[in-house]
């Protein structure tokens, strides 16, 4: 059982390293999948405090601080201050930004559909499940 732990943690860890590398490689914008996955939050929840964003996707404040400028220089996204309270920034996506994470989500469903096409959707929904399921676990 503990070799299987260790073997299953392993095997994860290559498929993910393999599925950024292939996404990496297959989208024409030098961005990453950080700022990615930041951009999408931005898009679903809206403007937000770099200190929320952090937490939500568990970067460290100092990396969230360095997405946050790369994504700014580049103009994918804005830092909103609050009349009322000056103190309080917020990250907002810019129309520059939502057409990036278009066109990254577009990619990232062509690798998708490259990774899992060995699996049935029955298989598919097993493996979203799983993960789901132990994800949960560690509320």
């Amino acid at each position: 059982m503990e070799n299987n732990v260790f073997k299953l943690i392993r095997t994860v860890e290559l498929f993910t390293n393999e599925s950024i590398i292939r996404w990496n490689k297959s989208f024409r914008h030098n961005i990453g999948i950080s700022p990615i996955l930041v951009l999408a939050e931005l898009k679903q929840k809206g403007p937000q405090k770099q200190s929320t964003l952090s937490k939500e996707l568990a970067y460290t404040p100092g990396a969230m601080t360095n997405i946050a400028n790369r994504l700014i220089k580049e103009g994918y996204a804005k830092r909103q201050y609050n009349e009322a309270d000056r103190r309080i920034i917020l990250l907002a996506i810019t129309e520059q930004g939502l057409a990036i994470l278009d066109e990254a989500q577009a990619k990232g469903q062509e690798v998708k559909k490259d990774l899992f096409d060995v699996l049935s959707e029955e298989e598919i929904n097993q493996f979203l499940a799983i993960h789901e399921k132990l994800l949960r676990n560690f509320d």
